[in-house]
């Protein structure tokens, strides 16, 4: 019996490449997110998270290497490839004098797909009114305009670039409900980058985590929670650690606390440290996606 092909990657990227003059921005970047999932591609500043996005959206061509979006290369002739994606950017550039419906209707004459229902459903579970001007939009009304215009001519791949940067907590919510709502009504795929750790790890099922232009990791969330483990050990008077456990992405030691971030951690580690003469007790402790980010990133700047 023939094998089913593979299904076709929303997004590819190989031996993705950026430099600015001297500085390398996005490092031989392989990225593979699978059609219909939610990828959290998440970074400290200046990691390269909007670099590569920007490639990705084809605004900025790449010094080496090359992106595919819905199996077809991103490049000057990739015309169609624009009527298949929406983006949200970090900075929402609109006119302040024009209406939210004029607005709308300027979008809407790019898109032969644009869906008119879909986009007064938006409007209504948004809370948007249509007659306002965009100077008269709270900031958080604007983000939700800008996802409104990003998903209303039905795209299959939607990518966001820090969405709701500036929001407050009650705004942001109601965004990322307007995501999640476009996402199982639609069964679109998402790309977003956010600073927001909380979001990315209700929200996406796979996450990649960039530094310095370098991807560190990229695998299911769950899995990289599962995988990721910190170890508190209490050593013994005196004594000093030995060689940290293979899989450590970050330790530090205080006194007689000795704490590493281990990944690829299996329960025979812990059995090795407990007998480590030089160690007195060992606790292991589970961690959000916020730790693993700040020690994965702490550990390419300090020496583990």
């Amino acid at each position: 019996m023939n094998a089913e092909p593979a299904a076709v990657a929303a997004i590819e990227t190989m031996g993705l490449t950026r430099r600015f003059g001297r500085t390398l921005a996005v490092d031989n970047l392989n990225l593979t997110v699978r059609a219909g999932s939610v990828f959290g591609f998440i970074g400290p500043n200046g990691a390269g998270k909007s670099t590569t996005i920007r490639m990705l959206i084809g605004v900025l061509s790449p010094t080496a290497g090359r992106a595919r979006l819905l199996g077809q290369d991103v490049g000057p002739r990739a015309e169609g490839l624009k009527h298949r994606v929406g983006y949200v950017p970090e900075l929402h550039f609109m006119y302040r004098w024009m209406r939210a419906s004029e607005v709308i209707a300027f979008c809407r004459t790019f898109y032969p797909t644009w869906n008119d229902q879909f986009c007064g459903e938006l409007l209504d579970i948004f809370e948007l009114d249509p007659r306002r001007r965009i100077k008269q939009l709270s900031k958080g009304m604007v983000a939700k305009l800008a996802l409104l215009l990003a998903v209303a001519h039905e795209p299959e791949l939607l990518i966001l670039d820090e969405p709701t940067s500036g929001l407050d907590p009650l705004m942001r919510e109601e965004f990322l409900d307007g995501v999640l709502r476009t996402i199982c009504a639609r069964q679109r795929t998402v790309l977003f980058s956010s600073h927001t750790l909380s979001d990315v790890q209700r929200l996406a099922d796979e996450v990649g985590i960039i530094c310095n232009g370098r991807l560190l990791a990229h695998c299911p969330t769950d899995e990289l929670l599962t995988d990721t483990k910190r170890i508190r050990a209490v050593l013994r008077d005196g004594c000093r650690p030995g060689a940290p456990p293979a899989g450590t992405i970050w330790q530090r030691v205080a006194n007689r606390e000795w704490l590493l971030t281990v990944r690829g951690f299996t329960p025979a580690l812990v059995d090795a440290l407990r007998a480590d003469a030089a160690v007195a007790s060992v606790e292991v402790v589970d961690v959000g996606l916020e730790d693993v980010f700040k020690d994965m990133v702490r550990g390419q700047k300090v020496p583990a």
